[in-house]
């Protein structure tokens, strides 16, 4: 039995070991949101290598809210080497197609970081990190201000749920949403111009909402606090 033990742990310590060497330093993307202003060309998303010796494949494209169909959009290069403390940037360029002109549209990017393949024949576990991060799609000339779009949400509870409508052009991605001392882990954002449901905990009687929502940059707004 104690043998056994022994092999689990040294197998275990070899797992964590190849882990370490398969994905040290790794790839850094360089923005967790993308805004493409409609009057523009194109928009960049810097990469990073912060390896210190392993290059990897990098392969990027954009898909849709659904997660299966591709969007309207070209990532230029699709798929290109980043050497061990290189940097290098993806262009994002929209291709065109019918999206609304009077509200955001939301897309994915797609980064995959592939490690590269040692020459020797040492057995090694790699990982395949993918990130993910959203792209909206911002048209000319559309109402009101991005950063006054959180402000503008609605909130209103009965029979145990509760309502939040965003009556504004924009996309509303939530910091975070609480009802009273609780926190609703399953609300991430909610689209121009649509009404999202939550169920609440059936204990929870709080009559007083707070949030604050993520800016263009990535960063926090500053919280709101309004009694339902």
């Amino acid at each position: 039995m104690r043998n056994i033990i022994s092999l689990l742990v040294k197998i275990s310590l070899i797992f964590i070991f190849s882990i370490q060497l398969s994905y040290g330093g790794g790839i850094l993307v360089g923005r967790t949101r993308l805004i493409y202003n409609a009057e523009k060309r194109e928009v960049a998303l810097p990469l990073s290598n912060l390896s210190d010796s392993k290059p990897f494949l990098i392969q990027s494209w954009v898909e849709g809210s659904d997660g299966k169909t591709r969007g309207p959009f070209v990532v230029t290069p699709p798929l290109f080497r980043l050497n061990a403390q290189e940097e290098n940037s993806l262009r994002i360029t929209y291709t065109g197609g019918e999206l609304p002109t009077n509200k955001e549209s939301i897309f994915y990017i797609n980064v995959r970081a592939i490690p590269s393949t040692p020459k020797n024949d040492v057995n090694e576990l790699k990982l395949v990190v993918k990130t993910r991060i959203k792209l909206f799609y911002r048209p000319e000339g559309i109402e009101g201000r991005a950063s006054d779009a959180y402000k503008t949400l609605t909130f209103s509870r009965k029979d145990g749920q509760l309502y939040i409508a965003n009556p504004s052009s924009y996309y509303v991605v939530f910091s975070y949403l609480m009802l009273g001392n609780t926190l609703l882990k399953d609300v991430d954002m909610i689209a121009p111009g649509d009404q999202i449901t939550v169920t609440l905990p059936a204990n929870n009687t709080a009559n007083s909402i707070e949030w604050r929502a993520i800016n263009d940059y990535g960063g926090d707004s500053a919280p709101i606090k309004r009694t339902l």
